[in-house]
């Protein structure tokens, strides 16, 4: 179905439980964002980068699990079944990174926003791939697991899609990144969306590492690319 179609479901909580929600996603929303920017201000392949990357993830998961009970979501077919969303949620991926590696090619002509983008990068290249593939699983698990699973559902019915873009984004501004807070703010539209449509987050958590794996994979050499151009044509 469409991804302005909603599952039936009922995922009302309880107002106590409701409360505790919204408790612990203040808490553990400050928390993150603060060492979400320590994590990026490390040295590149150093022991405090895997090391803060890994605290960033175990804290957005835990917040997630101490603010009470979260759903995985269905998807729903044109049929009128119900199944868990797998084959969807990872087109979609593979669909967003043709979207960014597009705007990939656009941004390196734009010297702020490549700039940005290669100090990102410069984790992935400097790194030990398999170390920098699962601190960016980990992360993007565990930023579903938070924001559009605890954060999603203390929001209530109160415009969830957008206010929990919004803290999304604003969070990443921690980083200081215009590239990640620009990237935050088009995807965590998306995750939204598929949260509201599925009502769970195995969806988004789907999406997410698809999109990073893809991402990760082949934007270091897009731009190590265009830095050999830029050398070539400055000698």
């Amino acid at each position: 179905m469409r991804l302005s179609h909603q599952v039936p479901r009922d995922h009302r909580d309880p107002d106590e439980v409701f409360r505790r929600r919204r408790q612990v996603v203040a808490a553990f929303s400050v928390a993150g964002a603060g060492l979400l920017g320590a994590s990026l201000s490390t040295r590149p392949a150093s022991t405090a980068f895997y090391v803060s990357t890994l605290g960033v993830a175990a804290t957005w998961v835990a917040g997630g699990l101490a603010s009470g009970p979260l759903h995985l979501g269905w998807v729903q077919s044109r049929d009128e079944m119900l199944r868990r969303p797998v084959a969807t949620p990872i087109a979609t991926g593979v669909a967003a990174f043709g979207f960014f590696y597009g705007c990939a090619l656009v941004a390196t002509r734009i010297p702020r926003l490549n700039d940005a983008i290669a100090r990102i990068l410069q984790f992935a290249d400097q790194g030990a791939t398999p170390l920098v593939t699962l601190t960016t699983c980990a992360n993007g698990v565990a930023e579903e697991v938070f924001f559009r699973g605890a954060l999603y559902a203390a929001l209530g019915e109160a415009h969830p899609v957008a206010l929990s873009t919004a803290v999304y984004t604003v969070t990443t501004v921690t980083t200081r990144n215009p590239a990640l807070v620009l990237a935050a703010g088009v995807m965590g539209t998306l995750f939204g969306l598929q949260r509201r449509a599925s009502g769970g987050i195995q969806a988004p958590i789907l999406t997410h590492v698809t999109w990073s794996v893809l991402m990760l994979r082949y934007l270091p050499p897009l731009f190590r690319q265009r830095r050999r151009l830029v050398d070539s044509a400055s000698l």
